[in-house]
């Protein structure tokens, strides 16, 4: 590479669906003495795969590093209206060119693949890797960008609205993994928290502390896209859920019946969101979902429980199982307040319904 050559990264804000709500990060290289302006992607996968929907389910994330001209990936943001921000990369000559080569090497098809992993191993940490491994001891990271201890659960949240049906059912789906506290680089999975990192760290040139960026160049400024709230979200739907409860429960408390096909729904929902626990906890290489306290409210058991309140007559151990489920929802307050687990405000209306018919319902079957 020329000694006018520059290595960036590259940052956009946050798109429309669900995958673009953290924004993105990417590396360009630009030789106007070669001619080249390229952009490396890492975070490109096929939608269309025939196996994609099922590998990703399974936790096999398999996505790849594509290298293409960088006016396309600036005439995408621009028509999705994301602004995108460069921070041109203070180092060497040996050091831009041993970086160009790595980028190279990696882009080859043999190499380009790799499994992706949404916290640990995504489009942002990538760049923040390969700047270590090109600058090693040279690099001063600093943490000064981090202002508050958060957990990894709490920046996603802070990225998607948790009033959304993507993050509910991604609240769901992951386990307490996600509530430690992050360490500084641990922040880094998101493009935000990389473009931060990369203004406040500084690289050692001849015995001298300089700082990491050259230059920023904001290359498209746009409004950023606040994630909000869907209009028919989750805690709507759980709160007319509670209210219709509520009733149903009133009602047969009053006339000392049971509506069984409201149990029903209830039991079979909450066990087949259970078993999805199960199968992401022990059958699937997702890293964050083990150890998944919604366990203790969507109970797997709870299918089969399901067509037992169907009938009129039912075994007597019913009675006692219903006491268990009422033990583990008086469990949640003591693992949300302690932070082994955060669970988010739409769920409540939810823990609140369940907590009450279970209550009447052992009641019920008591009389």
């Amino acid at each position: 590479m020329s000694k006018f050559s520059q290595i960036s990264v590259i940052t956009s804000g946050p798109g429309e669906a669900l995958y673009e709500k953290f924004g993105h990060s990417a590396i360009r290289v630009k030789d106007p003495v070669l001619q080249l302006d390229l952009i490396y992607n890492y975070g490109i996968f096929d939608f269309d795969d025939p196996m994609f929907i099922i590998n990703f389910t399974k936790g096999f994330m398999k996505y790849k590093l594509a290298r293409y001209p960088f006016y396309l990936s600036l005439k995408s943001s621009q028509e999705d209206k994301r602004w995108v921000k460069e921070q041109i990369l203070n180092l060497t000559q040996d050091q831009k060119n041993e970086f160009f080569s790595f980028l190279e090497t990696n882009a080859q098809p043999e190499n380009a693949s790799y499994f992706y992993d949404p916290f640990f191993d995504n489009c942002a940490t990538r760049p923040r890797d390969i700047i270590q491994k090109i600058v090693g001891d040279n690099l001063v990271f600093k943490d000064d960008f981090i202002t508050e201890d958060l957990s990894i659960r709490q920046l996603m949240n802070k990225e998607i609205n948790p009033n959304t049906w993507g993050s509910f059912g991604i609240n769901i789906a992951l386990g307490s993994k996600l509530d430690k506290i992050a360490a500084p680089k641990e922040y880094l999975y998101l493009p935000d928290y990389v473009f931060e990192a990369l203004n406040t760290s500084k690289i050692i040139k001849n015995g001298n502390e300089e700082d990491l960026v050259l230059k920023t160049n904001i290359l498209l400024d746009f409004e950023e896209k606040k994630s909000k709230s869907d209009v028919f979200s989750p805690f709507l739907a759980m709160l007319l859920l509670l209210f219709l409860g509520l009733f149903i429960t009133y009602r047969d408390f009053k006339n000392a019946k049971r509506t069984k096909w409201f149990d029903f729904i209830l039991f079979f929902g909450t066990g087949i969101l259970g078993l999805l626990i199960v199968f992401l906890w022990f059958f699937t290489n997702h890293s964050t979902a083990p150890n998944n306290f919604n366990f203790l409210w969507a109970f797997a058991p709870n299918i089969i429980a399901a067509f037992l309140l169907l009938k009129q007559n039912l075994p007597k151990w019913i009675y006692r199982y219903i006491q268990v489920l009422l033990v583990l929802l008086l469990l949640i307050p003591i693992i949300w307040i302690a932070k082994i687990q955060l669970y988010t405000y739409p769920m409540t209306p939810l823990f609140v319904l369940l907590g009450i018919r279970h209550w009447c319902l052992q009641k019920t079957l008591k009389r």
